[in-house]
């Protein structure tokens, strides 16, 4: 047989050569042979054309999945262009109806002002919502709610007030910054504006049936992280199709300081005439069939308006949901510094629309198979942990009677609250009863909450997981670890520090906007003495980590954490701990003496300079630097102890909780990227060192004087365009000590020096300079020193360098010189890592 001819095959053929691509799309050289050899109906064909089958057939593969995934994205666009026709529609509708109300004002304005004696004409009008709003009591409130008659009444005025929001103008919707529709965004969300309440909306698209969408979202307990329980007492059948249940949901306080909320509510599930599903709900009052009043003072009766989902199905599969959430969470009886947190549409969209829809699209992923396995356990498995983490921790910062909680006598200082819990058949969940019938004992939990000013949460939660030694205690981890494994290890005291140890984070599973990340944490122990042996091994904790961007708008940050042993079984128990930690709506801080333009006197607080810059977390400072960030934190711990070490436990606990505050202030003072004059806000400062202006002053003077080059273009200028130029340099450049019998410790690094040695300003100075070099440049280094001393300066060539976390960083070229005091005193030795890039 001619090679260079087409080779026409048969069936047969074609049947077994399928069979082989199946097994191995690309065959060798000597596997194609093998095959002519066995199969004897490929006997006469040559083993080139073979090969070129085999190459045609991966190409026709390829080509299928291009024309799939483009057939697919395809789908997405026509979809999204919908939705956003429809947008487009009811913003059109929404203008018009504001320009409306605009000339109807403009109108009654203008009569008010001509008949000026007639007292009965109305000086204000207001829109229908307003009147709505002034009008409290619903229509629904005559009906009587103790027949299916009555109760499907309500069920349809429901359904019509919540397509009025979903998709009319029964609400005005602004949308969310940040939010960019588009064919892989989350979706179009929008906040009220101006609305009895908060309320949040979002239109988006999954890759799920209708049904399988209806399925997920009235599984409310799976998804949405604030929802303690949701309870059907009863489900009624309508005319219709549909079905009315009557249901109790009972919510988590985010933070110790107020109290939980419930509701009880109507839901009404049907079908409309073109196919979509409808799930709305509306809260049932006293006179509608629902209870008088909370149950217990335990939570306060929270009022959900007319909320609900609208599927519609997508042509070629999928669907398009619209949600709409509206509650009333009774702000007036939470603390007013609290209140933002329960009148924010934008922290009801984070926590409760968005969760829905990302959750929606998470589980159509690992339907579809486009994420992939970790660890050997389903995504499905390690969502369960996240939300097992999730719920241990709400459970010890509320800490419910009915769960067994009860709170503990205070030591005269009410800064740190103790809760016991040792009834394991009332503890929430059965995974702790092993524990508690192994220890004879219970958990305990230390809890506390505080407002930090002018603290970036992101940037916060990013630095206590990244920095654990920072403010955790090796010997209090060692301990719950030990309690895990029920060995009877004596209570340990907190001690600064505690063991050294090293962490290293193995990542198990991200949700797919990285807002998220579920991780193992490795533990490091050391001892350096016989006694500490026992205490030295490697530890083990499952860690969840949220809200670490610093561009979602109202999100709060979290990071908690719970001990694990080696085996970390699916049903391993998890004693929650953590912190929490939620922005509340911008404050404007008062001129003062802490407001004055005055420059600070450290480091830390001097990282941004002129007037109206942006802090790390994109919160404009006024003329004066004064930043408008709040944010409370949430802080629990738990222990479990054995009955006879109670006492102990909680003092330790005690004791533990108030080291981790201290530490944590610290921190966020050192962090904080506010100006306010006060060098006490800074990170510890080692004796001796300059004001940020005068170091930036010395480095670039040294630089020119040393190199005869310039550093900085505005020597010449004023001290802030000089920091501010140092600061914002794209070569790394970091200050080290001079130290005669010491490695010598960095002092202070420009933001891209942070960057290369991923770290912070207040860590920085934990961080040795030979900890960073490898052996080949400490050699360049030390056989350079002398002349760095006697010359002033020295041209390090090319290598590779370590950051903190232990990723290489390579760098094309080394500046190092002398910075000299304005004595000419040698002060400190300063580094630029030219065109450095991670490896």
């Amino acid at each position: 047989m001619d090679s260079n001819k087409y080779v026409r095959y048969t069936p047969e053929q074609v049947e077994a050569l399928e069979r082989v691509y199946a097994e191995c799309p690309k065959p060798s050289s000597l596997r194609r042979h093998q095959l002519i050899r066995e199969c004897h109906i490929l006997s006469n064909i040559e083993p080139k054309q073979i090969k070129v089958w085999f190459q045609n057939r991966r190409c026709r593969e390829k080509q299928r999945k291009e024309s799939c995934h483009l057939t697919t994205v395809n789908k997405k666009l026509s979809a999204m262009n919908k939705l956003l026709m429809e947008e487009n529609d009811r913003l059109q509708k929404q203008v018009s109806h504001l320009v409306y109300e605009n000339g109807y004002m403009k109108q009654k304005i203008h009569t008010a002002s001509a008949t000026t004696t007639d007292n009965s004409c109305e000086s204000v009008v207001m829109s229908g919502q307003n009147q709505q709003q002034q009008n409290p009591t619903p229509r629904h409130s005559q009906r009587d709610a103790n027949n299916p008659a009555g109760l499907l009444a309500i069920a349809e005025e429901t359904l019509a007030e919540f397509l009025s929001k979903a998709t009319g103008t029964a609400v005005d919707w602004v949308q969310m910054i940040g939010m960019k529709p588009g064919p892989d965004s989350i979706g179009i969300v929008a906040v009220s504006r101006n609305c009895s309440g908060v309320a949040a909306r979002a239109c988006g698209l999954v890759s799920l049936e209708p049904t399988k969408v209806a399925e997920i979202l009235k599984d409310r307990l799976s998804w949405y992280r604030e929802c303690r329980c949701l309870e059907t007492l009863n489900v009624l059948p309508t005319g219709n199709g549909g079905t009315i249940e009557l249901m109790y949901m009972q919510t988590y306080a985010p933070t110790i300081l107020a109290a939980a909320r419930d509701f009880w509510t109507l839901r009404y599930t049907t079908t409309m005439e073109d196919g979509s599903l409808v799930i709305c709900e509306r809260s049932l009052s006293a006179s509608t069939g629902g209870p008088a009043g909370p149950p217990t003072s335990t939570f306060v009766r929270a009022e959900m308006l007319p909320s609900g989902y609208l599927i519609r199905p997508c042509e070629g599969g999928g669907s398009i949901i619209n949600i709409v959430d509206h509650v009333d969470l009774d702000v007036l009886s939470v603390p007013e510094v609290l209140r933002p947190l329960y009148e924010s549409s934008k922290i009801l969209a984070q926590k409760m629309t968005i969760s829905a829809l990302r959750h929606i699209r998470q589980i159509a992923q690992e339907s579809s198979g486009e994420i992939q396995y970790s660890g050997g356990r389903q995504p499905a498995v390690l969502r369960t942990f996240s939300q097992r983490l999730c719920r241990g921790f709400n459970d010890a910062v509320n800490g419910f009677a009915d769960d067994g909680w009860s709170l503990l006598g205070s030591d005269g200082v009410e800064d740190v609250t103790i809760a016991i819990n040792s009834s394991p058949n009332k503890f929430h969940g059965s995974q702790y009863q092993s524990m508690f019938h192994t220890l004879g004992g219970g958990i305990l939990c230390a809890k506390a909450s505080m407002l930090l000013q002018n603290v970036p949460p992101a940037l916060l939660v990013r630095f206590l997981r990244e920095h654990r030694s920072e403010w955790a205690d090796y010997g209090v981890d060692a301990y719950s670890a030990a309690c895990l494994k029920a060995s009877p290890y004596a209570v340990p005291c907190a001690r600064n520090g505690g063991f050294p140890s090293s962490q290293v984070i193995l990542p198990l599973a991200q949700t797919l906007e990285h807002e998220e990340s579920l991780e193992v944490v490795r533990l490091e122990g050391h001892a350096f003495s016989p006694e500490d042996l026992a205490m030295s091994r490697d530890m083990y904790l499952l860690q969840l980590c949220s809200g670490v961007d610093e561009n979602a708008v109202g999100s709060c940050a979290q990071l908690v954490f719970a001990p694990i042993d080696e085996s970390f079984a699916d049903d391993a128990p998890l004693l929650a701990s953590g912190f929490r930690l939620i922005p509340l709506d911008p404050k404007s801080v008062p001129d003062g003496p802490g407001g004055s333009t005055t420059r600070t006197l450290d480091l830390a607080s001097s990282l941004e300079v002129g007037c109206g810059t942006r802090s790390a977390s994109g919160k404009t400072a006024d003329a004066n630097g004064s930043y408008n960030l709040r944010s409370v934190l949430t802080i629990a711990f738990q222990f479990s102890f054995e009955s006879h070490l109670q006492d102990n436990v909680a003092a330790m606990a005690r004791q533990y909780l108030r080291s981790v505050v201290g530490s944590v202030q610290r921190v966020a003072m050192a962090i904080s990227p506010s100006r306010l004059s006060n060098s006490q806000l800074g990170p510890r400062s080692l004796p001796g060192s300059p004001e940020a202006l005068t170091l930036a002053r010395w480095i670039s003077r040294s630089y020119r004087v040393h190199t005869g080059g310039e550093l900085l273009k505005a020597d010449g200028q004023s001290g802030d365009v000089l920091l501010k130029q140092l600061w914002n340099h794209p070569d790394a450049i970091m200050c080290c000590s001079l130290r005669m019998n010491a490695s010598p410790v960095f002092t202070f690094a420009n933001q891209a020096g942070l960057d290369m040695l991923e770290t912070t300003l207040v860590a920085l100075q934990d961080i040795m300079l030979d900890k960073i070099l490898d052996e080949a440049g400490r050699k360049i280094l030390c056989s350079e020193f002398s002349k760095i001393m006697q010359q002033g300066y020295a041209y390090l060539p090319s290598g590779i360098c370590v950051s903190s976390m232990g990723r290489p960083v390579s760098y094309d070229q080394a500046i190092a010189w002398k910075v000299l005091n304005d004595d000419d005193g040698n002060h400190c030795l300063a580094f630029s890592f030219v065109n450095w890039s991670f490896v």
